[in-house]
This record gives C-alpha cells, structure tokens and sequence, in this order.
C-alpha cells in the first residue's frame, strides 16, 4: 500500500483520483491547502505528494519532503514551472506530470470565450434575465472571413486553428518548430511572430511559460496588434504582462480580450472571494472594461479531461510502487 498525499484539493479532485484507484494499492491523504516549504511537514509518512498548479514545490520544500521521505512529485496537471524540477533530481525525487489531457477541452474553451465576449453573449445572458430584451451594444462581427493567428501549434494550437479554419476564418500560425505536413493539410500558413500580431483579427496563445515566452505580451507587442483585435489566453497567466494590457485596453489600443488565465491567479482562481475585497488591484481593474471576459482557469474542466488527469495520475504512483518505468512523456 503506498501513501499518497494530494494538496489544493477539490471535490472533484476526491472524486476522479478515488474512482481512477478503484482496485489500486493506495491510501489518499486530501488537503484543502496548498503544499510550499510551510506546509511540507504534513507529508510526513507519504512516498507521494500529489500537486496542481499553484503549490510552491520550490528547493526547501523539496528538501522538507526529502526529509519526509516522499520518493515522487505527482502533478496532475501539464505545467512544471511550479516545481524546481532540478532540485527534485538531485535530491532523488522523481517528477511525472500530465503531458496531454484531453486537448479538445481546452481549445473548444478558448473558441467558447472568444464568441462569448464577441457576440456580448454574457451581456445578453443578464439582460434577458432582467427582462431586457434591447439589444443596443451587443453588435458583434463574423469569424468568417477574418484572420486568426494561432501562437503555438501544439495539440491544443492544432486544434483551435481547425476549428477556426471551420468557421471559415483564414489562419496563421507561428511556432519555432512549425508543422508543415500538418499546416499544408489544413491550409494554414506559418509567419513570424511579429507577421501574426501585424495581420491577426484574433490571436489565440497556445505556448508553455518558459523564460522565452514570460509576457511575451507587453507593450511593444500589443502596439503590433490590430487596434480592433481580439485577444484569447487559455494557456499561462505570465505570457501576458497585466499592466501594459489594461494600458492597451484603457486607450483603446485593442479590440477585447478573453482570459482563463491571469498572471497573478494564486490565491485567487478556484477560490470563492464573492464575500471578500479583491485585493488585486490588476484583475480588479481588468473586470471593470466592458471588453474582457475572465473565466477562472477552467478550460480543461470537463469530465474526459479530469478522467485523463486521474487516469494518468494513479498510473505514475501504480508504478512507483511497483518499480516500473513511468508513463511514457511524464517524469521530467
């Protein structure tokens, strides 16, 4: 039987890890609290911690759970960069992720909020509810026909430019490895980076935080843009710098923009604050343009992705247990 302590728990995080386990030798240990060197004491008797995307797993921690005698870093998500990945080898931790989950779920998301904030669907949403039925300001414009810009062609990219190439939309796409088998199939044209903010209606993020990509929208980017052109992020927060987009907003340097993702959501995002004040001033400021629609880092919650992460989860600690290698793609 091997010990599985799980941080940042939800209820539905209980529900899909039990189910995946059914049959499997493990004991879960659930916390509501996130897991950093403050709170590292609590894996105390665990061979595994299991993580999202706001625990701290950073050098001290890492030495805590060494102490702990935790053998390996779970995290039931696709992004690393919360863990210090080379501490935990040199401390003897190993570390799997999710690599893939799902992509479908995330890029339907991203195409879902992007005509959420265009058609004002929202806004109608409410009005109707108040019986309202104007429909001054809820002008919206045709996909079809206008240019997208796809940053990033990996699965999730991939698929976002399909669907946009089904609403009749011409697609352009930029990545440092571009895929032109895939690209000439579909019709899509790769370009710089800059060509993409220059011709783009619509530019839709689909790239991992690495040193290279953090804010890779600033203020010398967002002046590339379209000043009509919308903006989707359903990647990383970070890839967007928040004070020079609520610049480019405040004057309208930019059409709209529509985020799952912010870059300072810890301590926030899967969070219920409606009885509390919000204390980022930046997000507070962004909920107030008519223009942004903010969804709280929900893109892969749909129930093949949550089946996918536990599936893969339960996997990795299956196979501690046992000695053999980890899933194929997921320790670091």
């Amino acid at each position: 039987m091997i010990q599985a302590a799980v941080y940042d728990t939800r209820p539905y995080d209980r529900d899909y890890l039990v189910r995946a386990s059914a049959g499997r030798e493990i004991t879960w240990s659930f916390n509501e609290f996130r897991l950093s060197a403050d709170t590292a004491i609590s894996a105390k008797g665990a061979k595994v911690v299991c993580v999202f995307v706001n625990d701290v797993v950073n050098h001290e921690c890492l030495e805590l759970l060494q102490v702990a005698g935790v053998q390996l870093i779970a995290l039931r998500c696709t992004g690393f960069n919360n863990v210090d990945h080379v501490a935990a080898h040199e401390l003897g931790i190993s570390v799997t992720r999710v690599p893939t989950y799902s992509p479908y779920a995330v890029a339907e998301h991203a195409v879902a909020i992007l005509q959420t904030l265009n058609r004002k669907i929202h806004r109608a949403f409410n009005r109707v509810r108040e019986l309202n039925f104007a429909l001054a300001g809820l002008i919206g414009f045709d996909l079809h026909g206008k240019t997208a810009g796809v940053v990033g062609t990996g699965r999730i990219g991939r698929i976002v430019a399909e669907i946009f190439r089904g609403f009749g939309m011409d697609v352009i796409a930029y990545d440092p490895m571009p895929d032109a088998d895939w690209a000439a199939e579909h019709h899509i044209g790769y370009v710089s980076f800059h060509d993409l903010l220059h011709k783009a209606d619509v530019v839709s993020l689909h790239v991992p935080l690495t040193p290279q990509t953090r804010n890779l929208i600033n203020d010398e980017t967002l002046a590339m843009m379209k000043p009509n052109a919308y903006l989707v992020n359903v990647s990383r927060g970070k890839l967007i710098e928040t004070a020079a987009l609520i610049d480019a907003l405040k004057f309208g340097r930019l059409g709209g923009v529509a985020l799952d993702v912010y870059e300072e959501e810890e301590g926030v995002f899967f969070e219920d604050l409606s009885s509390k004040v919000l204390q980022d001033d930046e997000l507070a400021r962004l909920l107030t343009f008519p223009n942004v629609l903010i969804t709280s880092h929900q893109a892969f919650f749909t129930k093949e992705a949550l089946t996918d992460i536990a599936n893969v989860t339960v996997e990795n600690i299956t196979r501690l247990a046992t000695g053999k290698p980890f899933v194929h793609g997921t320790a670091l």
